[in-house]
């Protein structure tokens, strides 16, 4: 299982108004354990793109890179992960806002 050790968030901006609800651009650094398949030495940087909307709050676009190298990896979250990934930035978007 991933661990979320830092992150950031930034509420993107829709200068044209045709995309629904808002955006958020995350960037989760995660350590996974020495024996998953998801393992780099250099450790993981997950870059997720949340979509919120009066109805609901999904995740639109992730990808993996090489924290140390920006390198995309190509990888996919298995869907405990990814739900658990989703809730970290649900409980996180005001942080966003409060930026603006």
């Amino acid at each position: 299982m991933l661990e979320i050790t830092s992150y950031t968030v930034e509420k993107l901006k829709d200068p044209f108004g045709i995309l629904s609800g808002d955006r958020y651009e995350f960037f989760l650094d995660v350590d996974v354990p020495e024996d998953d398949e998801l393992y780099n030495e250099n450790g993981l940087r997950l870059k997720v793109i949340l979509s919120v909307t009066d109805e609901e709050a999904k995740i639109v676009q992730y990808h993996f890179y090489d924290r140390s190298t920006d390198k995309y990896i190509d990888f996919s979250l298995e869907e405990d992960e990814e739900q658990m990934v989703l809730a970290f930035c649900k409980e996180r978007t005001s942080e966003a806002e409060e930026q603006q």
